[in-house]
Order: C-alpha cells, then structure tokens, then sequence
C-alpha cells in the first residue's frame, strides 16, 4: 500500500486527466517470467488507490490475454479508470515467434473490436499505433484511427515509437494526445526529435521501461540471472560484455539512492518525471510491476525531486550505454529518424 498519492496532470491537449504516473500491465501476462495472477490483480486495486488512473495494455500482450485479465478490473472502476491498449503487432499463438507490423485500416477495425470485445468496455480511452509500418501511409492509417474516435469507439488517439516528423504528420490529420516510447537514464534517443516536437504541438510523453526492464534498480546485473522464457534473454544490452559494461554505469543512481535514503529505482523514475519540467510537457511514465511493494516504491519515485547536482552525476549514463534496445530493431524508430 502506497501511502503517497499523485498529482494530476493533462495527458496531451484536450486529453483526459491522470495520475503522473500510470502503471503498464504488460508483465502480467506475459515476458518477465511466472506471474502470480492474484497479486498482479491486487497491484492494480492498490495503484487506483494511489491515484494511478492511466493502465496501460495491448492487443499483443499474452495474445490477448492481458486484456482480459484487466477487463473486470477496468469495467469494475470505468469512472476513474484511463485504459489504452494498442494495435499493430500482429501475432499468431501457433507460432509464437511470429511478428507483423500492421498499420492498415482494415486490419485497425479488426483490432479495435477484439480489444473491446477482451476488455469488455464499449469505448477505450486512449488507442495507440503500437509500432509505424513505414509501407502504409501514415494519412490512411490516422484516418482510420479518427474513424474509430467519429464511431464512439476510442476517445483519443497514441502513437508508439514514432518519429517527430510522423507525430507532426499525424497530428496534423487528427490530434494525437500522447507518445509512447522507451525513455529512462539507459534510452534518451527521444529527446533529439520526438520530445521538442511533442512539446511543440501539446503531445504528452508517456514513458515506457522507465527502469531499464529493472537493470536500473539492480534487481539483475545480467539477463542469465533472469527465468527461463524471459524475453530479457533476447535484448543486447543484457547480454554478454554488454552487461558487464552497462552493469557499471549505475553506480551513481545506485549512490544517489544511498544518499538520500532511497531506492535506486525511486532516483531512476524521478529522473524520468523531472523531464517534464526540463521538456517543458507532460511526461507521464508507466513502470511495470506485478507486485504491490513496488507499486508503493515507484508511486514514491514520481514525487521524489532530485537536485541539479543529483541530475548532474546522472547526465552522462545515458551516453555510455552498449548494446541495441532490441535484437531486432524493426520495433523502433531507429533508421527512421
């Protein structure tokens, strides 16, 4: 139980108002290994009660799994809950190595209907393109998308792991009110366009693995520690002499935390947080946990102000991280941008 409860902010213009910080779903049904599915479930009441109203899930997690898990919930709190799933990665559970990016119109009526149909809601309120197909004109596929807000189907529309030249593009067929991409102390690739664009056009920034998938907490120092099936197997900055370097480069988060008499995984989502004010947007983080203690610990990191000689020691990390975010680098904007 959290005894800290988060302000409010404004996801994008005219969007809905959330806690500063949401909570991402997508761990409890499928990547990081077993799950206890009635502690995930009560992680979820438990963040509501600390004020997290923004839940983020998608039509891949699990195949649809996570969708469903979160629908009683989601139906159970509607007035207060903020839910936003998403669409393009297709997949297919007789082989669940399979990987498409879909941005096609028919394929996004298909995908919204299925989203609804697992969550069990009449309207979702925030509707993410999950990854860019750069072979579909991004014209057809946010047409589509304003479709779906002109049925009542969606109430605002997101976009993850885009350039800032696609937000503008979109932004100027329908207003986007938030963007979702990897962004912590280990990923600032955002902030060359994507950020000074969303701060331009009032787009807010919502954070994804703000905690490095855990390496910035310390909870692993190498993806060989992790379970079996757990896809930070797969991801190059885990692995090999790329852990061992980026390993290292805690240190002073690790420090920080010492110092003040916090965790490191506080320091490392206050960072993340205090980018709103460096940005000058919103920036609403969703660090995932299935476990109620660290919900408490991460709510407590999104009202932690670190010190600009604090901000200072942190600054270089970024900079010196080896490895790719993914082995297949298809599912980011790298090489767009």
């Amino acid at each position: 139980m959290s005894d800290t409860k988060l302000p409010t902010v404004e996801l994008g213009k005219g969007g809905p108002l959330v806690g500063a910080q949401g909570l991402g779903c997508m761990g409890m049904s499928e990547f990081y290994g077993p799950t206890d599915t009635t502690e995930a479930l009560a992680t979820l009441d438990a963040a509501l009660e600390a004020g997290v109203t923004l839940y983020d899930t998608a039509d891949m997690y699990g195949f649809g799994a996570n969708e469903e898990l979160i629908g009683p919930f989601v139906r159970a709190n509607r007035d207060q809950v903020v839910i936003a799933t998403k669409f393009a990665i297709e997949r297919r559970a007789e082989d669940p190595t399979y990987r498409k990016v879909r941005n096609d119109p028919a394929y996004i009526r298909q995908a919204v209907d299925g989203s609804l149909k697992r969550l069990g809601i009449d309207v979702i309120d925030l509707y993410y393109m999950h990854r860019r197909d750069p072979g579909v004109p991004l014209a057809e596929s946010i047409g589509a998308m304003a479709e779906l807000v002109q049925a009542g189907k969606v109430r605002h529309l997101g976009l993850s792991e885009v350039t800032g030249a696609e937000l503008r593009e979109a932004h100027a067929v329908h207003p986007i009110a938030a963007v979702q991409s990897e962004w912590s102390l280990f990923t600032r690739d955002v902030e060359r366009a994507v950020v000074p664009t969303a701060a331009e056009l009032g787009v807010a920034l919502v954070p994804y693995s703000p905690l490095g998938r855990g390496f910035l907490t310390g909870s692993f120092a190498q993806a060989g520690e992790l379970t079996e099936g757990d896809f930070r197997h797969s991801q190059p900055r885990f692995t090999g002499d790329n852990a061992a370097a980026n390993a290292a480069l805690i240190a002073p988060i690790q420090q920080i935390a010492a110092e003040r008499g916090v965790t490191a995984a506080q320091v490392a989502l206050a960072w993340v947080q205090q980018r709103a004010q460096v940005h000058n947007l919103t920036v609403v983080p969703i660090p995932g946990t299935r476990k109620r203690t660290r919900l408490a610990e991460n709510v407590a990191g999104a009202v932690l102000k670190l010190t600009d000689a604090e901000l200072a020691k942190l600054e270089p990390i970024a900079g010196e991280v080896t490895g790719d975010r993914y082995a297949d680098m298809q599912f980011t904007f790298a090489g767009r941008e």
